[in-house]
């Protein structure tokens, strides 16, 4: 029996046309998709992409596809489904980790990165730190260099959106009309990420939260920029393939039930984000 688990990540802290391409740098938080791998007959409740990074462990090592009909998964997630939290990502790093423990395989970040690419679009959430990541490819990954101290106030919409679906669009044109309003974000992370600036880190997911907006518009959005901006908050950052937004903030510092009171007496912004979570943004990784 072997266990790991994989953060959710609260949208990405950056995603767009950087360095010559399509990339993301995913927002970790401490929320959990737990994986357990086991002898015995596969379970009708495992979720179909888990079983898909069982068999690709399988294949990485060179053992015969059917020692996966003796492997059982079992998991724990709470990970909202469809809404940009990198729940799929958190599902196939863990199972693969988990089946790589049970099985004694080394499974070096390079090759869970590529195996979870190989499956579909990843965050780069299963990086132990934040990461820049070409999420379609696997091809380009450069750590950040630090995690500035930031909570996230994470509101969740009812809406939901696969990311294989958004991945459909060709959104190449939009994305580099973007692309200097990103590189300069990605400066100012790497900045952030230098001097532990959580002041960098929000003007830095500003700039690629408003660039979203031309592709994947949140209902509400100048809203809750005007929270951001009334409670001298650190900044915001959206899920740029999927339906959540984060207010990145300090509890010790920052009134959060104010700013969830100004989000609940809103009338739209009640509605389109009904629910709220206060994470911690944490440096990713497969534990």
């Amino acid at each position: 029996m072997a266990e790991a688990r994989c953060p959710a990540s609260c949208g990405e802290l950056l995603q767009g046309w950087i360095l010559g391409g399509e990339k993301l740098v995913s927002c970790p938080v401490d929320w959990f998709s737990t994986v357990c791998v086991v002898d015995g007959t596969p379970l009708p409740s495992e979720r179909p992409l888990m079983r898909a990074a069982l068999g690709a462990v399988l294949r990485y090592a060179g053992l015969p596809a059917q020692r996966a009909g003796t492997l059982r998964i079992t998991f724990d997630s709470t990970i909202p489904l469809a809404k940009g939290m990198a729940s799929s990502t958190a599902d196939i790093a863990a199972t693969a980790v988990a089946t790589a423990r049970h099985l004694a395989i080394p499974l070096p970040i390079e090759a869970l990165a590529a195996l979870c690419v190989s499956l579909e679009p990843t965050d780069s959430t299963l990086f132990p730190g934040l990461t820049l990541f070409d999420h379609l490819t696997g091809t380009t990954t450069v750590p950040c260099g630090g995690l500035p101290g930031c909570e996230i106030l994470l509101l969740e919409s009812p809406n939901q959106l696969r990311t294989a679906d958004f991945h459909q669009r060709d959104l190449r044109a939009i994305l580099q009309e973007s692309a200097p309003a990103l590189n300069r974000a990605w400066h100012l992370l790497q900045q952030a990420c230098k001097t532990d600036n959580p002041w960098l880190l929000g003007e830095a997911t500003t700039l690629s939260a408003v660039a979203s907006q031309q592709f994947l518009a949140k209902p509400g959005f100048d809203a809750l920029r005007n929270i951001v901006e009334g409670n001298n908050l650190f900044g915001i950052n959206v899920a740029h393939s999927g339906s959540v937004v984060g207010l990145l903030l300090d509890s010790h510092h920052h009134d959060v039930e104010k700013v969830t009171w100004q989000i609940t007496n809103h009338a739209a912004l009640a509605h389109h984000w009904p629910r709220h979570y206060l994470l911690r943004l944490i440096a990713g990784g497969v534990e």
